[in-house]
């Protein structure tokens, strides 16, 4: 198994920058939706150099959420099962097992990317405790 990486606070709002000038607001939408359920989470652009959220130590070193930008998405990325525990309320949308595809053109469901956050973390702790 791999060493976790170091995380590097920082970096979202450049990540956010790069990206094109139509999706900048929806892509801020997506974090204060994220921070407003994970609050002191350290943000950074370590992992995937996607912005993500941590808790220090859990496993994955702490990493719960991330978010990023795929034409024609916005995308939340939570850890697994998080999409499964959910699959009812993600059925006309695009998902893997750790990923949920927004259409970029449409409005996001800030309360489902809460709740699946708030799951995400859940699993997070209930996984330390397994061991």
């Amino acid at each position: 198994m791999a060493k976790d990486k170091v995380i590097v606070p920082g970096g979202i709002d450049e990540y956010i920058a790069k990206c094109p000038e139509e999706v900048q607001e929806k892509l801020k939408e997506i974090r204060k939706a994220i921070e407003s359920v994970s609050d002191g989470a350290v943000q950074t652009v370590s992992y995937f150099q996607l912005p993500g959220y941590s808790y220090p130590g859990y496993d994955y070193n702490g990493m719960f959420a991330w978010f990023s930008f795929k034409t024609p998405f916005i995308r939340l990325h939570v850890r697994p099962p998080a999409i499964e525990n959910h699959q009812n309320e993600l059925k006309d949308f695009v998902t893997t097992d750790a990923i949920v595809s927004f259409p970029m053109d449409e409005k996001l469901p800030v309360e489902l990317i809460k709740k699946l956050v708030k799951d995400s973390i859940q699993i997070m702790k209930d996984k330390k405790g397994e061991t």
